[in-house]
């Protein structure tokens, strides 16, 4: 079996045992006593901030107040009554930033309540029940195309149901869930929650999943729009920007967003990974890539960003998670050149200044395998955009009559997934009153 020293990218690094304590769940779930116990520390503020900072703008402390009374159940509904994907939100928000850095606990005592960890407590003992709490309302006898299984689209096609529209949900892939299924780390999302979540979300009714129809190759924009009443776009972002270095084609030289695709659909002792990893980004993709890496058994990780600490967009606690993990990062320097006989041997960056501005300085560092984690770009045409995304105004209207966008896709968000459901659950709304029903 290869172990650490073996050169090159190889599969089984680790032994079995390894990788699956490795990549077990982040953070486990809370006992039923633990879950009292935490709940007991919020204050239950009329005036909460913790609801300010929530994308989705959960009422908070009421459903920490129904779980610290024993019903964790209702707890669920007031959660999912805002957020549809609340289970995985639980999961892969970035709660450090969000709801808890508002927590007034953490403001007196720099530790809040553990927001997250409630919610999926909540959350799961629904799920767990197989209850569903919502049904839908009478029939509209309106049709509503969705294309994007991902967040935005799932939390548009659910809300939509409820409201008694008939929803067609496409998507390219051969499984639905778009992020939250091929762009999370896998130890933020495991046993397979993703596609339970989603079982659980289209027991609605109302929603008809089709899968493996992409807009562009097997759907046009015109073709929907003569076919549906309203059509919702939630394609998220497919291409992966260019690092702009000369041998950015050198073999080994890939993109994060596929790695960590692969490694959510595959068998890890299978996947392959270099002996030195460089990671180039420092968003949440980057530190996902990076501390999947070693913990494949990678024996160097360094992640290198080209701006300072303060200013990458992993929270402090990513990027705390990724140094705890061995990862090393670098800052303010940036690629300028893949060294390499036809695979890649070393990456040459230089250090630059705040402005981006070289100093003049180079370093060196020895790579089999490169990771590009330094953003995506919308590959679709056909609508007005802003910048590299789908221009929107209100809930999601684009520039076309009857067609609205959301999550990553659409200009003005902030690609999270929280983000994404708030922008896909807003939508529909928008597209029921617009629809007149």
């Amino acid at each position: 079996m290869p172990n650490q020293l073996s050169e090159g990218i190889v599969a089984g690094r680790l032994p079995k045992d390894d990788l699956e304590a490795n990549f077990a769940d982040l953070h486990p779930p809370l006992s039923g006593h633990e879950a009292l116990v935490a709940a007991d520390r919020c204050y239950f503020c009329h005036d909460a901030p913790c609801i300010t900072a929530c994308p989705t703008d959960i009422d908070i402390p009421l459903f920490i107040r129904q779980i610290a009374t024993g019903t964790p159940e209702a707890a669920a509904r007031t959660i999912l009554s805002q957020n549809i994907l609340g289970g995985m939100c639980a999961r892969v928000c970035p709660t450090e930033t969000l709801c808890e850095e508002a927590c007034v606990r953490e403001a007196a005592e720099g530790k809040p309540v553990k927001i997250g960890q409630l919610q999926r407590y909540a959350t799961d003992t629904l799920m767990e029940a197989g209850v569903h709490p919502f049904s839908r309302a009478a029939s509209t006898g309106r049709k509503v195309a969705v294309v994007g299984a991902g967040p935005a689209g799932l939390a548009c096609a659910h809300r939509l149901a409820m409201k008694g529209h008939e929803v067609d949900l496409f998507d390219g892939r051969e499984k639905p869930g778009g992020l939250n299924e091929y762009g999370i780390a896998a130890y933020k999302s495991v046993d397979n929650f993703a596609q339970a979540e989603i079982d659980w979300l289209m027991q609605i009714g109302g929603i008809r999943m089709l899968t493996g129809r992409r807009l562009g190759a097997d759907l046009t924009l015109d073709e929907l729009r003569g076919d549906y009443d309203a059509v919702f776009l939630g394609l998220g972002l497919g291409g992966v920007n260019a690092l702009g270095a000369p041998g950015d084609d050198k073999d080994g030289v890939t993109d994060a967003v596929a790695f960590i695709a692969d490694l959510r659909q595959g068998d890890l002792a299978q996947l392959e990974v270099g002996r030195d990893v460089v990671v180039i980004g420092g968003g949440m993709t980057a530190v996902d890539a990076a501390v999947q890496a070693k913990l494949l058994g990678a024996l160097n990780v360094t992640l290198v960003y080209r701006r300072s600490r303060a200013r990458m967009n992993a929270s402090v606690f990513e990027q705390d998670l990724a140094a705890s993990k061995g990862v090393r990062i670098v800052t303010n320097a940036q690629p300028v050149a893949v060294h390499g006989n036809g695979k890649v041997r070393e990456i040459e960056f230089a250090y630059v200044g705040d402005d981006l501005a070289e100093t003049g300085e180079t370093f060196r560092l020895a790579a089999d395998q490169v990771f590009r984690a330094i953003g995506q770009s919308l590959e679709f045409e056909g609508l007005d955009l802003s910048g590299r995304k789908i221009a929107v105004t209100g809930a999601g209207r684009t520039s076309a009559d009857g067609v609205w966008a959301g999550g990553d896709c659409a200009a003005g968000g902030d690609d999270l997934t929280v983000t994404a459901v708030a922008e896909g659950r807003d939508a529909a709304e928008d597209i029921h009153r617009a629809l007149g029903a």
